[in-house]
């Protein structure tokens, strides 16, 4: 998914939600069905309406954690082997949540065989169902038709960064319409036409469901009384800008103009209930997060010290820039040798041969971010947000980037939007693209979206995808 709106998603990717929702209900009920005949586990009689509810939340729980190892993610890259992985993972994560809340349901708890039954053959219908949409192209159901005005450089970043099937589950590009003043080095592969007719009853005659205005030269260029007519016929007219955060979850930073940002929703938050109520949320969480993770942290600092010497330190300190540019000291297990910056400051890169045998692991599953729980607590830091760079680079990003200082509108997170959609970063084309989603991020940012980023934020670290 790479909008965190519901609506926002295809006729096909919401059909899927709904229909395995359907699946995991329908598993559970069947599973009962099929002991009231065969009678293989004593059952005390439980309310029809209770086996409804249990059957729902029984759904919900496994959705989630379909959700957590990105089994909604629109733009999974796997086969059918990686797809049914992530299924069997998923299923004893949801089987072992409902166990865990089971004996709360009140007086007709459901015996733990027919959890086992229902998990099971919740596994066994889905990776029939995910073969068979991997088969036949279950995501391109209704997609939209939409018309491009404009052929130049604007436009061809359509071309360019969505030009695979898998960044246009949700559209069909007909054509993009030549515009004057359009630069030449813009559209070269896929269909330009100059329109000789009116805007309006070609749309109509080709069954558009969207136009897309993205023409170079707006002043005195846009038909603006046909696009007028366009929209009172229900064609839905979008710019660029938002065409491209819609349906790839970034800001095209390189296209903003200072109209676009005047206008929009804008980077600053302005919910000071949501500021206030912030730190005691992160602090509440960090707590929670250190009486479960004190074991491992434990752990590691030993295997810290066995790998590099009793000597050797097992925390590491550096310096970043956070809320309002504000700097601060970020807390890490050390995942590098002691003199990897005897050379200076520079960008860890994503196999840096200065990391540690032990480093590596930490870095590739994240354990080396623990110790942050610290800085969540002190609030120099949040659970989502941007991740905080360190001050020597940001003098130089923000000089080069444009709009890279509102970035520190918010505070900085240990995981982020950027940190779900984009590979590890090294360079300042790296800082330039993971931008784009931080903006994002900052322009929709909310309690529903970060609990969707910490959700998956769960692929990443059971898949060793460190970000």
């Amino acid at each position: 998914m790479s909008s965190p709106k519901f609506r926002d998603l295809s006729a096909g990717s919401k059909s899927l939600v709904l229909i395995e929702l359907g699946i995991f209900a329908g598993a559970l009920l069947f599973s009962v069905y099929l002991n009231s005949v065969f009678l293989f586990v004593e059952q005390p009689d439980t309310p029809n309406n209770l086996i409804i509810a249990y059957a729902l939340l029984f759904a919900l729980i496994m959705q989630l954690t379909s959700l957590a190892l990105g089994l909604y993610n629109s733009k999974l890259r796997e086969s059918i082997r990686g797809v049914v992985r992530r299924i069997l993972v998923c299923v004893a994560i949801g089987f072992f949540v409902f166990s865990l809340i089971n004996p709360f349901l009140g007086s007709h708890p459901l015996p733990v065989e027919l959890l086992a039954l229902s998990s099971f053959l919740s596994l066994l219908v889905m990776g029939v169902f995910r073969a068979f949409t991997l088969k036949v192209d279950f995501f391109g159901f209704n997609k939209r038709n939409i018309l491009v005005l404009g052929a130049g450089e604007r436009a061809s970043i359509i071309e360019q960064r969505m030009r695979r099937d898998v960044d246009r589950q949700g559209f069909h590009v007909h054509a993009f319409v030549v515009m004057p003043g359009d630069h030449e080095a813009g559209i070269v592969k896929e269909t330009r036409i100059e329109l000789e007719e009116s805007l309006v009853n070609y749309a109509m005659e080709n069954q558009i469901d969207e136009i897309v205005v993205a023409s170079d030269e707006r002043r005195n260029n846009l038909p603006v009384d046909e696009l007028f007519a366009c929209k009172i016929r229900g064609i839905e007219v979008t710019e660029i800008l938002d065409f491209i955060e819609r349906e790839t979850g970034q800001v095209a930073v390189n296209l903003i103009y200072p109209s676009w940002v005047i206008y929009s929703n804008g980077f600053a938050s302005a919910n000071y209930l949501r500021n206030t109520l912030d730190w005691i949320f992160n602090a509440s969480m960090a707590f929670i997060m250190l009486l479960f993770t004190w074991p491992v942290m434990l752990i590691t600092a030993l295997i810290i010290k066995m790998d590099d010497g009793w000597k050797s330190p097992v925390f590491y300190f550096q310096e970043r820039v956070g809320l309002d540019g504000e700097p601060f000291n970020i807390i890490k297990f050390r995942s590098m040798r002691v003199d990897a910056e005897k050379n200076g400051a520079q960008w860890a890169s994503k196999n840096d041969d200065r990391t540690t045998r032990i480093g590596h692991f930490l870095r590739k599953y994240r354990v080396d971010e623990l110790p942050q729980i610290y800085n969540v607590m002190r609030g120099d830091m949040g659970f989502v947000g941007p991740r905080p760079e360190r001050p020597e680079f940001v003098q130089t990003l923000v000089t080069n980037i444009p709009y890279y200082n509102e970035r520190h509108n918010v505070k900085p997170g240990l995981t982020g939007w950027a940190q779900l959609k984009y590979p590890y970063g090294a360079t300042e084309t790296d800082a330039m693209e993971k931008l784009k989603y931080d903006l994002y991020y900052i322009k929709h940012r909310s309690f529903l979206l970060d609990m969707l980023i910490l959700v998956r934020t769960a692929e990443i670290v059971l898949f060793g995808k460190g970000r």
